[in-house]
């Protein structure tokens, strides 16, 4: 189902609703703000400056954030979690090593524990991210299960080609399948993986039955054409602040290339231009029509979400920051949750 929201409705009584706000959002009630969008869209900057106002605590839904010294391809930006020279707390950030494995099922679990955290503290959790299975997990009436790997499988679909490997992904189909991220090589046999461990395993349950927490659900929507600009200058800068030399330095301290490879589009591409399989310009090249192909992808994957029956209450990301908050707080009230 999809919410838009109209700024000009809350807009006139917005200086009167604003002195009342600490009445309407009491914390002790609140459960779950998610602000979602497409890379580029500004939602990082929104949802801090809307936890600064609501006595909030940031937790990351951003697959490759997890990980430490992987700073500028994954755009922290932490900086920007500072509003009027008050830090606002995050979390699910910087919480493992580059070159370590993460996964969704190990997301799950420790959203789970920062939720739990922040609202023991009587302070808001807003939830703040881009990856949609990540997004997904913390809105779903399932909790995923861990599934073994397979060392000795694994070694044996190294030897095959991304054809045959596509093949036998399509050819061993399961509960999992349709929610398997494939954009990888490496991503790509865990998912065989998966779907073979499952196939043996036939009562192994995907996901157990859990409670989703009760939650309002925000999402920024920019112009296709805006989003692309965005996307370009923001590439450019990063490249121009030393996202390249990132890149290096995690070879050199040891991440293996195919980890970085893995983790996809900036650390994908950087590194095969390192490794010599890349030019400059095709490398930079490359990356910027991956990073607009990614986001096409993050909003078929929310539009999917409505289909199945989320209520997204849409934004427009041209607007400035400021009213945007203000609309937030304004349509954001725990009392109507359901």
């Amino acid at each position: 189902m999809r919410a838009v929201l109209n700024l000009s409705t809350f807009m006139n009584h917005r200086d009167d609703q604003r002195n009342s706000v600490s009445l309407r959002f009491s914390v002790s009630r609140a459960k779950l703000l998610i602000i979602l969008g497409p890379t580029a869209s500004g939602k990082t900057r929104l949802a801090v400056h809307v936890a600064h106002r609501l006595n909030g605590e940031i937790i990351s839904a951003d697959s490759r954030q997890v990980y430490r010294s992987m700073d500028i391809g994954t755009g922290k930006d932490l900086a920007d979690y500072v509003v009027d020279e008050k830090p606002v707390p995050y979390h699910l950030i910087n919480i493992i090593d580059a070159g370590d494995s993460y996964n969704v099922y190990q997301f799950q679990q420790d959203f789970a524990r920062a939720a739990a955290d922040i609202q023991q503290r009587s302070r808001l959790p807003i939830v703040c991210g881009g990856t949609g299975l990540y997004l997904d997990a913390v809105l779903s009436s399932h909790a995923f299960t861990a599934i073994p790997r397979d060392d000795a499988f694994r070694a044996d679909l190294e030897t095959r080609t991304d054809d045959e490997l596509q093949q036998l992904f399509r050819q061993m189909p399961s509960a999992y399948s349709a929610l398997a991220d494939t954009s990888t090589r490496k991503r790509l046999i865990r998912a065989i993986e998966i779907n073979r461990y499952l196939s043996e395993h036939p009562d192994t349950p995907l996901t157990q039955a859990k409670t989703p927490p009760p939650a309002v659900v925000f999402g920024i929507d920019i112009p296709a054409e805006l989003r692309r600009q965005r996307i370009t200058d923001r590439l450019h800068a990063r490249l121009q602040s030393g996202m390249v030399e990132e890149v290096e330095r995690l070879l050199r301290q040891g991440v293996p290339a195919e980890k970085l490879i893995f983790y996809g589009l900036e650390y994908k591409f950087i590194t095969q231009y390192l490794q010599g399989e890349l030019e400059y310009n095709t490398m930079v090249t490359r990356l910027e029509t991956a990073i607009h192909q990614f986001a096409r992808r993050q909003m078929t994957f929310f539009r999917k979400m409505e289909r199945d029956g989320l209520t997204i209450h849409w934004l427009d990301g041209q607007q400035p920051t400021a009213e945007l908050v203000e609309e937030v707080i304004l349509r954001f009230d725990p009392e109507t949750v359901h």
